[in-house]
């Protein structure tokens, strides 16, 4: 059949709008710290004790740059429970999307200059003893893998922030009366649990899965609309099922699709319209009910307020 008209592409990439209302800073822009020669600590001096654990957040391009309250929603998490967080200087990638559109060399060079970074903010900070590596995204954390942190942070692992939060016991006390289903990544980044035992633990309720490819994969979703399209159509479907089967007892409320997957996030909020049914990430979702409805500019305010130390690297 071929390749479609550039008309049709852009018919197929409009169909389902990507999200609006974005953030209008990053992440780092709002907490001051997006200067690359220093490595940002964060620390609540309200809970941090001498005692307390270290861990190393790697927030990636998603977490960051694209939805932003994703790694604000991480870091407040961890601020609450006064773990100490340390972010790596500047913004970075992992390296996976060059490696997934084909540009392998580019993608070991990120990889290879990231570790040595790391190296150096290891040598820096080696009093804190980090054991943990935290990611918020499916796709960092594969890439991630290859970065053999255990030689960088010695004796470290790497795990989700869900993961992480789940191994605290940092969980919702009761049932939100919002009813959800879970969209695992193609890309999962819980690795270490089984993704529906974490999630239906910290939200204190069954949650079911919702299966099949969100569409958006990435670039996926930009670069070949016309085929992003028809998966699209079979995830939507699954969708309304999904939904349906929550209301099937009469039901009336807000149903919510939950993800950890910041591409998955851009991808299920196109289906807003169409299946009647939100979106959010898992630890955004925790915030909101753990922390109060204001915990964004609450956790921004008390950052700023000197909980960030930022260290010469």
């Amino acid at each position: 059949m071929g390749k479609p008209s550039l008309t049709s592409q852009v018919i197929h990439f409009v169909n389902k709008p990507m999200p609006g209302g974005l953030p209008k800073k990053t992440a780092r822009a709002l907490l001051d710290i997006e200067d690359n020669s220093v490595v940002p600590v964060i620390r609540n001096p309200l809970k941090v004790n001498e005692d307390s654990e270290a861990v190393f957040y790697f927030p990636g391009c998603g977490s960051e740059r694209l939805f932003g309250e994703v790694g604000l929603a991480t870091q407040a998490m961890l601020y609450d429970i006064g773990t100490i967080t340390v972010l790596p200087p500047g913004y970075l990638c992992c390296g996976y999307p060059q490696n997934a559109s084909g540009l392998g060399n580019k993608a070991d060079q990120i990889t290879t200059d990231n570790r040595v970074l790391f190296h150096r903010v290891a040598n820096t900070l080696n009093y804190l003893d980090i054991k943990t590596v935290i990611v918020s995204c499916g796709t960092c954390m594969d890439q991630l893998l290859k970065y053999e942190f255990g030689k960088i942070f010695p004796g470290c692992r790497l795990l989700d922030i869900h993961e992480y939060l789940l191994e605290k016991g940092i969980k919702l006390e009761q049932a939100t009366g919002v009813r959800y289903l879970y969209h695992d990544p193609c890309h999962s980044p819980m690795k270490t649990y089984a993704p529906l035992k974490v999630v239906s633990e910290l939200m204190a309720t069954a949650v079911p899965l919702n299966d099949r490819c969100c569409g958006e994969s990435g670039t996926f979703g930009v670069a070949l609309p016309h085929i992003a399209t028809q998966v699209r159509f079979r995830k939507e479907e699954e969708l309304r099922k999904g939904a349906a089967a929550l209301r099937n007892d009469g039901y009336a409320g807000e149903v919510k699709v939950l993800t950890s997957c910041p591409a998955c996030q851009q991808g299920l909020s196109r289906y807003a319209d169409d299946a009647n049914i939100g979106t959010d990430y898992i630890v955004v979702e925790m915030a909101k009910h753990l922390l109060g409805p204001t915990w964004l500019e609450s956790y921004i305010s008390q950052a700023n307020a000197g909980g960030i130390e930022r260290v010469l690297l």
